[in-house]
């Protein structure tokens, strides 16, 4: 996997993040520096920490489903990729509060990195080089969500449902890429 895909998938993943990240800087009256470092610590952290776990539990089963990997990456990522899609159209309003703690932000970490649990036990299938590319999930995670926590605070929620629209796409196209190289391969 190829610097390129690789940040396409970290971008991807990092949406649910992003996404979460503006709604916390809509909650926050005058946003700092310390807001968006928190935020970006905790998703980028999580979104690492998630796939090596991913990978460490694929890498358990990688004997049995060698000849099967490249239709389980696919399936996992377009899994992914589509309930995120699904969940961008959703209307419901999030209440997000302006508590930054590790009490609330620690389940926000877990809850839009689960994805990456999945691609974690996808990479190992395909033998990626797990260390640079968890770094690299994080770091653009940690990233996307300063930025985030910064959007939020100057533009509103306008732009969550479509930075998680895109993020879906994004994984769904992934997953064809690697299934269509598989097939004609």
């Amino acid at each position: 996997m190829g610097l390129w895909e690789l940040f396409v998938i970290a971008l991807g993943l990092s949406m649910d993040a992003f996404a979460v990240s503006i709604c916390k800087g809509l909650s926050v009256r005058k946003c700092g520096a310390r807001h968006m470092l928190i935020c970006g610590l905790y998703f980028g952290v999580f979104q690492a920490l998630m796939p090596m776990i991913g990978y460490l539990l694929g890498s358990q089963f990688e004997s049995l489903v060698t000849s099967v990997a490249p239709y389980i990456a696919f399936a996992l990522l377009a899994l992914i990729g589509v309930n995120m899609i699904r969940e961008s159209k959703d209307d419901g309003d999030e209440h997000v509060c302006d508590d930054f703690s590790a009490r609330e932000m620690v389940p926000l970490a877990v809850a839009t990195s689960i994805d990456a649990l999945a691609v974690g036990i996808s990479f190992a299938f395909l033998r990626v080089n797990i260390v640079p590319a968890v770094s690299f999930i994080g770091l653009t995670t940690f990233f996307t969500c300063v930025i985030g926590v910064k959007i939020g605070s100057l533009f509103g929620n306008k732009y969550k449902s479509r930075a998680e629209y895109f993020g879906g796409v994004v994984l769904v196209v992934m997953g064809l890429k690697i299934l269509l190289e598989h097939l004609l391969g």
